[in-house]
């Protein structure tokens, strides 16, 4: 008996299955405005200018030596809000070409250290909210 009403009750819930599958789900789509595009556009390109910067050597040297993994810098680069990233871009061009780039790590860290300190991420273990004492 209770073989039975479970033999038909799988085959309720596979025949209710199967029902289901014609049927796509809800899609939401919408126009992109010229703005956005651009904004996004921008933002890639100052995510490659800041990135390439990062790859130079005594840049690199200078990360590392402040406690920065080079290539966790250039990864977290692409998480920093637009304003941030685009400090960081005008930071990059205002310095003097073929000149130190310490300005640049120091910004880097900085920005590094307040989205820590936010909660953004968790590049530096010891601090961040609620670790601060």
């Amino acid at each position: 008996m209770f073989r039975l009403s479970l033999k038909k009750a799988v085959i309720v819930l596979v025949s209710l299955s199967l029902c289901g599958i014609g049927y796509p789900g809800a899609v939401s789509a919408g126009i992109i405005g010229t703005d956005d595009y651009l904004t996004a556009q921008n933002r890639q390109a100052r995510i490659e200018r800041v990135r390439t910067a990062l790859m130079q050597e005594d840049v690199s040297r200078q990360l590392e030596a402040l406690g920065v993994d080079p290539e966790q810098a250039k990864q977290r680069v692409a998480a920093l809000p637009n304003s941030d990233l685009m400090l960081l871009d005008e930071q990059l061009e205002e310095l003097p070409a073929g000149g130190s780039l310490l300005e640049l790590v120091l910004v880097a860290f900085l920005i590094m250290l307040i989205l820590d300190l936010t909660g953004v991420t968790d590049i530096f273990p010891g601090i961040g909210p609620g670790k601060v004492k």
